[in-house]
């Protein structure tokens, strides 16, 4: 199962820095993770400081 971005991301980047894949990219205000390339490994949620990565 992939993870989504919550609406409470704060935009920092740590996530995308931390994905081994690069699944992650800056969206529209907030990070955005590509669902068809995460590998559900939660390296994004465990660095992000609003939780706003969570499997989806």
């Amino acid at each position: 199962m992939a993870y989504v971005i919550k609406d409470n991301c704060i935009s920092c980047g740590a996530c995308a820095a931390e994905c081994p894949v690069s699944c992650i990219s800056e969206g529209d205000g907030i990070y955005v993770i590509d669902g068809s390339s995460c590998i559900d490994c939660g390296s994004c949620a465990g660095v992000c400081p609003v939780d706003a990565p969570q499997p989806e």
